[in-house]
């Protein structure tokens, strides 16, 4: 088996349809760019433009966008075989910001990859857009829930949804998953209140 037969993307994609030869000649050319990133450093920045998109290989990312009055909103998160960025590098300008959780390992793809690619083989352009619409639909589900659900029901729900993700690329199963994020990551994203530890004070 070759490596990028065993990458994340490629479990991904695989859910959707049997990869040729060619095509995962093709997706192993996109990998062909390997990148370190380490955690808390931003990958893009809200609003910049010319940015490459990644497929993410190993590591855990947040992508988020900056309030007018500084505050951060966290609207997703990435785990392997995401791609980022692919919506900004069709529209030329980032949308938002990509913060690695943990140090991530990634693919950079250039505008220029990613068309060729899609030239090329169809049947995979197809398929990478799939995974994205799948993605763009856990997004709205995550917007809903964050409207209408009580705390409890939108936390369950985005475990669940999220050990469904990593089920997909081989990373999770029923017995459950890995999980870096922590209670402020959790907070921000579904619009809760972090818990605070107070240490006690005085005398015994």
């Amino acid at each position: 088996m070759t490596p990028v037969a065993a990458s994340p993307l490629t479990r991904k994609l695989s859910a959707f349809v049997t990869l040729s030869e060619a095509e995962l000649a093709v997706l192993a050319r996109l990998h062909g760019r390997r990148r370190s990133f380490v955690a808390g450093r931003d990958m893009a920045h809200q609003g910049q433009s010319d940015q490459a998109a990644y497929i993410l290989s190993a590591g855990w990312v947040c992508s988020y966008k900056i309030q007018p009055d500084g505050t951060r909103q966290i609207v997703d998160f990435q785990v392997p075989g995401d791609f980022l960025g692919l919506r900004s590098v069709l529209l030329r300008t980032s949308d938002h910001s990509f913060e690695p959780i943990v140090d991530v390992e990634a693919a950079e793809v250039l505008t220029s990859d990613l068309l060729e690619a899609f030239a090329q083989t169809p049947r995979l352009a197809t398929a990478i857009l799939w995974a994205a619409s799948r993605d763009e639909a856990m997004v709205v589900e995550h917007l809903v829930g964050i409207g209408r659900r009580d705390a409890g029901a939108r936390m369950a729900h985005f475990l669940l949804e999220l050990g469904s993700r990593l089920a997909l690329v081989g990373m999770g199963s029923k017995e459950g998953y890995d999980c870096p994020l922590t209670q402020y990551h959790l907070a921000d994203a579904l619009g809760l209140s972090a818990v605070r530890w107070t240490p006690k004070t005085g005398h015994s």
